[in-house]
């Protein structure tokens, strides 16, 4: 009786175990092909991991998750895993077969066997994730036949504008291969950092891994009182490299060039074009971002470069940029002018075609293709083995390829990722605001049979800029921004076509959530519904994920567990939190509505032309100095009426990051126009007057220290919230 009794406990523990786990109808990227099969097969802690000779590391790595014994595979084996090559299949094509008797996985080469793991790690319980997976566990039987659409699944990080460190980097990759991305697109230098060392001039990094205080290139974006940045030796490059080879991820190294090269420019001067420029509107700062095309030492020092990437990067590509290149510092160029007319040039774009072709040429001498954002390949003279990056619209994308160029489909509109999910939330917007529902549903369905033949995959991108404010979070930005986007990229990348939102938000509520916060993945969740009907307001969460609240001069979030009965719905906001992952906040309409009392900005420094002070004015745009600040200089926001409100913020610099202000000063407050008394230090660029004891006049701001490493400050209208 007693071992009929613990007979029965270990199966009730193993149906628990079994009930954890995944279904084959959760799988992201969803498999081509999914059989299911009467059964399961119980993974023992006896159960072992067999593997062809050459699969040993990924035997090793499936053991990071699955703590069993690895053995070299001889003959077929009952009651094991088995690792297998299959030569029958192509490179990334996976067979699982998971029945009673053991788990195979097949595979065309050691990328097939991954993305069998990765899929075998899906139906396992989450937390196989987080190394706490509890054996014996139950997985069901099926078989799994499956291949991508795309060669190529890609992801760019910008490491330029915000420096990560090598773990962090890891991480990200690891992440990747667990949604079967296999390109790490790595953005390694730009106006604002350089981030790669080059031992043949240590200075490029040395001097332009840092910005700020005394280094020569300017603070931006945050961490204003510090030599802020890093880069990566040649030996993290190796390492990270052998990191994300085992997990059939090729990093593909970016240098953006001759635009976007700002930081070059500073720390080696001498790279600019011949013509003393007009800097008397930055304080002396120059802020010149293109290499002069004229100039044969810089093709010896970007030989240099690209003899030194060559040998750091197995891939067969270097991404020599080419976008965003201001063709007007070249237009001042004296020896720019010259070359054109040796070269019979009649219009200064053709400037960057020369400079591309000769950027190919030494590209080629060390036995690599170029690769290009698509504005580099808009005359159609690229070389015809160029990679090509459409980032600009899906239209960009079809040009490129009519012209016969193999092409990266990567649309800002649904795969830039540094924009915002909504309109209250926070990053970029200048592609559009969208969130993972937009990138789910991209279609290639404009595209010719032609085109498509030239599509070399799908490719999303992180751009930093907004990350660096952004560091001190309790959660992780990036995560929040990527996730779950990268998953629905995953799936246009790896079956060549989204998914409708329906469908594929099943799969996240049912079992991907689950896994990614195993992964401790900071994903975003999509907001709560909030209704007001007669005097109560309620909140409903997708998956019934728990609900928090705040109200307006209540500290701290409460949980919610039933309608509020309330005149005041507009105090109210409600947000979901599951783990390292939260929503955006949502309320009724009122909440969100702020004061636009009339009001006229005075300033020290004078107005921009273009963006005059009128702008911010009426609430329409934002306004612009004529020249930067400087110690002492001041704007004033003066009102019409005194403004009575619970709260003012006030910010210099562009509406989604701090940028263009003013680095540093201190914010003054007057309740009559005329006494100001000090309320605040300025925090990237601007101050916030909380609970105003008396209605408001005039708000100030100063600047305590010159320059911003630009030609003007950036000039917003103020955000006012009412008494509630």
């Amino acid at each position: 009786m007693q071992r009929f009794k613990i007979f029965f406990v270990l199966a009730l523990l193993m149906v628990a175990h079994y009930a954890m786990a995944a279904n084959d109808s959760s799988i992201i990227p969803r498999p081509q092909s999914v059989e299911k099969r009467k059964g399961e097969f119980t993974i023992l802690t006896t159960t072992k991991i067999t593997h062809y000779t050459s699969l040993r590391p990924l035997a090793q790595y499936l053991g990071q998750y699955l703590p069993l014994e690895i053995r070299e595979y001889n003959a077929p084996t009952t009651g094991d895993i088995a690792l297998v090559e299959n030569k029958n299949l192509s490179p990334e094509a996976y067979v699982l077969d998971i029945s009673g008797e053991g788990i195979t996985i097949e595979g065309g080469s050691q990328a097939g066997v991954l993305y069998g793991v990765e899929t075998l790690l899906q139906l396992l319980p989450s937390s196989v994730y987080g190394g706490g997976l509890a054996l014996p566990t139950m997985v069901g039987a099926c078989r799994v036949e499956d291949a991508p659409r795309f060669e190529y699944r890609g992801f760019m990080l910008d490491l330029s504008r915000t420096w990560m460190e090598v773990d962090e980097i890891k991480l990200f990759i690891e992440r990747l291969a667990h949604h079967k991305i296999n390109k790490l697109h790595l953005h390694l230098s730009d106006d604002e950092g350089w981030r790669v060392e080059i031992l043949s001039h240590p200075e490029l990094t040395k001097i332009g891994g840092y910005r700020g205080v005394d280094s020569p290139v300017a603070a931006r974006y945050g961490r204003w009182d510090e030599h802020y940045g890093g880069y990566l030796t040649q030996d993290d490059v190796r390492e990270l490299v052998e990191f994300a080879s085992l997990r059939n991820i090729e990093i593909i190294p970016e240098i953006d060039l001759p635009g976007h090269s700002h930081n070059l420019a500073r720390v080696k001067p001498e790279v600019l074009c011949r013509y003393t420029p007009d800097v008397s509107a930055s304080d002396g700062y120059d802020m010149r971002s293109v290499l002069c095309v004229a100039k044969e030492e810089n093709y010896a020092l970007l030989e240099d470069i690209v003899r030194e990437l060559a040998e750091l990067f197995p891939s067969p590509y270097i991404h020599i940029g080419g976008d965003e290149v201001s063709t007007s510092q070249w237009s001042r160029c004296p020896d720019c002018k010259a070359l054109m007319e040796r070269e019979g040039m009649k219009d200064v774009g053709e400037l960057q075609d020369y400079f591309t072709a000769r950027m190919e040429r030494i590209v080629a001498k060390y036995g690599k293709r170029t690769g290009v954002w698509n504005e580099a390949a808009r005359s159609g003279s690229i070389d015809p083995t160029s990679l090509v990056y459409g980032w600009e619209s899906a239209k960009a994308c079809r040009e490129v390829l009519d012209k016969g160029y193999t092409t990266v489909v990567m649309p800002g509109e649904y795969f830039y990722f540094d924009m915002r999910q909504s309109k209250r939330e926070e990053g970029h917007d200048w592609a559009a605001i969208f969130d993972v529902r937009k990138t789910i549903g991209f279609s290639f369905e404009d595209f010719t049979l032609e085109q498509m033949s030239r599509v070399a995959g799908v490719q999303a991108s992180f751009f930093s800029e907004a990350y660096i404010s952004r560091r001190e979070y309790d959660y992780d930005f990036l995560y929040y921004q990527t996730y779950p986007r990268i998953c629905a990229l995953s799936e246009v990348a790896w079956r060549g076509e989204g998914a409708q939102w329906e469908e594929f938000n099943a799969r996240l509520l049912g079992a991907h959530y689950s896994r990614m916060e195993a992964m401790g993945i900071d994903y975003r969740m999509m907001p709560p519904e909030v209704d007001y009907i007669d005097g109560v307001l309620s909140a409903k969460s997708e998956g019934n994920a728990l609900i928090y609240y705040t109200e307006v001069g209540s500290e701290g979030e409460k949980l919610y567990t039933a309608p509020i009965a309330t005149d005041s719905p507009q105090r109210f906001a409600f947000r979901v939190r599951r783990a390292g992952a939260h929503s955006p906040e949502a309320a009724v309409a009122a909440h969100w509505r702020m004061l636009q009392p009339k009001f006229k900005i005075t300033s020290s420094i004078a107005e921009s032309e273009r963006y005059t002070y009128a702008g911010a004015e009426r609430y329409g745009r934002i306004a612009r100095t004529a020249r930067v600040g400087k110690e002492g200089d001041w704007i004033l926001y003066t009102f019409e009426e005194a403004v009575k409100c619970r709260r003012m913020e006030i910010y210099t610099g562009n509406l989604q990051l701090p940028r263009y202000i003013f680095n540093a000063g201190y914010m003054e407050v007057s309740y009559d126009g005329v006494k100001f008394e000090r309320v605040c230090e300025l925090e990237n660029g601007g101050g916030v007057i909380d609970n105003p004891r008396r209605a408001i006049k005039a708000v100030r701001i100063v600047c305590s220290e010159s320059g911003n490493g630009a030609n003007f400050v950036t000039v917003q209208a103020p955000k006012i919230y009412p008494v509630l």
